[in-house]
């Protein structure tokens, strides 16, 4: 998401570089070049009128700071003001002195309200609230089949009537239930329609009216650019809401919805959606969604990505693993599939700072085909191959054996195990302080070197392709050739 809108702000820094400070000629272009950009992703006009002028104005009166660049200045003036348009903090949900703490989710049909229901469940049932699903939706087909399916998929309890009942007593009932089981939160999904119409709001006033909820959601689909702060205008003017939750932010490249719901509507975004899967569900911090916007990675979320996936237990076994060369392929299997539940290869790379302008599609791509080739390996290898990878480089039988079992060659499988015993000595130096801070020339963290990828990271030189300094396994001195024998006189001019 946001991938244009970044790339149109870069040439917006572009016209500040060479400058020695802002005046009021110079930063014409580069608002222009703002400007386009925010029309480009549909942000809302009046939004970007007013974020336009105060930029221009903060930026013309801000003072010239030593050993700052105007370019760096500029940056950090957008940057405050993206916080001022979506909110400077992320908003979190209410929660009721005395349980149930009840959220009503609206919105039309299609935005995957249903799903977020669930995305929302899960989310809360992590930080160790129990839920109720209760579903209200008994106009559209197999509605109320599709949040049994996804509660039991994640095991939390949905509470329905039928396509008989009417919704306003489902919703009643549903909280009556969680009082009496003692459950923490209940969250109720509503009907959709294709347009906001009379029954819609109607029958969201009588359920509100009955169950006073804590928190009203609306779900909207990030795609639809500035109408989703129209749309959340109107919700609000009819029915009231405390908040937002925009879905389908992981293949919406425009991001005008998530610039535009907060100043037009006055609610803020308080959870967005970043995939299909159950999980794929975060809480909106401005501040973040800012430095992705500018291209500066989001650090914050990727460390939580990390400690949803491994513990600190885990961490430091792994760690005691690669300072003894004792990392393995099942280890390395173990990583790899921890990065794939983090997300896409893409998505990881681009929330590290600068990397996502390093490493183009077809690059990730690449380096996706080549993970999925070192699985399919290393599923053809047995326990004992893994654990210990010397067998395998000793051994060409088998070698064969596993370039049958995967459909690849044995120059792979060689190519695998050849630089997996590179990437193990190189970590092995990396992290007892002999190759420099970690992260730096190629190495990172365990798992990202990969074997069998033409590359390590895409985009960055591998270690593990280079060739084996003095003291390391396979190093061979450089033979002179005649040609580069020095030449007596003037040698090549």
């Amino acid at each position: 998401m946001f991938d244009a809108l970044a790339d149109r702000l870069e040439e917006a820094w572009k016209k500040m570089r060479g400058q020695d400070r802002i005046s009021e000629s110079n930063i014409k272009d580069a608002l222009r070049e703002v400007r386009r950009a925010l029309l480009e992703a549909d942000v809302n006009l009046q939004v970007i009128k007013d974020f336009i002028a105060e930029v221009e104005q903060k930026a013309l009166g801000a003072e010239v700071i030593a050993g700052v660049r105007p370019d760096e200045q500029f940056i950090e003036i957008v940057y405050n003001e993206l916080l001022e348009v979506m909110g400077e903090a992320n908003v979190p949900l209410a929660r009721a002195d005395n349980s149930p703490t009840v959220i009503l989710m609206a919105g039309l049909q299609g935005t995957g309200k249903t799903t977020a229901t669930a995305k929302l469940a899960l989310y809360l049932r992590k930080e160790n609230r129990s839920c109720l699903m209760v579903a209200t939706d008994i106009y559209r087909p197999a509605a109320i089949d599709q949040l049994k399916a996804l509660g039991k998929q994640i095991n939390i309890p949905v509470f329905e009537l039928g396509i008989g009942a009417d919704p306003v007593e489902i919703a009643r009932q549903g909280v009556e239930k969680a009082k009496a089981d003692g459950i923490d939160t209940v969250i109720i999904d509503t009907a959709g329609r294709l347009q906001i119409d009379e029954n819609l709001m109607g029958e969201l006033v009588r359920i509100k009216d009955i169950v006073k909820p804590h928190e009203v959601l609306l779900v909207i689909d990030a795609m639809t650019g500035q109408e989703a702060a129209s749309l959340t205008k109107s919700f609000h003017e009819q029915i009231g809401i405390t908040g937002a939750v925009l879905t389908k932010m992981d293949g919406d490249t425009r991001g005008g919805a998530a610039l535009s719901v907060r100043r037009i509507s006055g609610q803020a975004i308080k959870f967005i959606g970043v995939g299909e899967k159950v999980e794929a569900l975060q809480p909106f911090y401005p501040d973040r969604m800012a430095s992705r916007i500018l291209g500066m990675g989001d650090v914050l979320t990727l460390v939580e990505k990390a400690r949803d996936e491994i513990t600190l237990e885990e961490a430091e076994q792994l760690k005691d693993k690669i300072l003894e060369a004792r990392f393995d392929f099942s280890d390395f299997l173990k990583q790899t599939r921890m990065l794939k539940n983090m997300g896409s290869l893409g998505g990881m790379m681009k929330l590290i700072p600068g990397m996502g302008k390093m490493i183009n599609d077809d690059q990730l791509k690449e380096g996706e085909r080549q993970l999925k080739r070192s699985e399919a390996m290393i599923g053809s290898m047995t326990l004992e191959e893994r654990k210990d990878p010397d067998l395998l480089s000793t051994s060409p039988s088998r070698r064969k054996r596993i370039a049958k079992g995967s459909g690849h060659s044995e120059k792979d499988v060689t190519d695998l195990v050849t630089n997996f015993q590179r990437m193990r000595t190189f970590m092995q130096q990396m992290g007892s302080g002999k190759m420099g801070f970690p992260g730096m020339g190629g190495g990172g963290f365990p798992g990202m070197g990969m074997p069998g990828m033409t590359g390590g990271m895409p985009g960055m030189q591998n270690p593990m392709q280079q060739q084996p300094g003095p003291g390391m396994r396979g190093y061979q001195p450089p033979k002179k050739s005649k040609k580069d024998k020095k030449k007596k006189g003037f040698g090549t001019l």
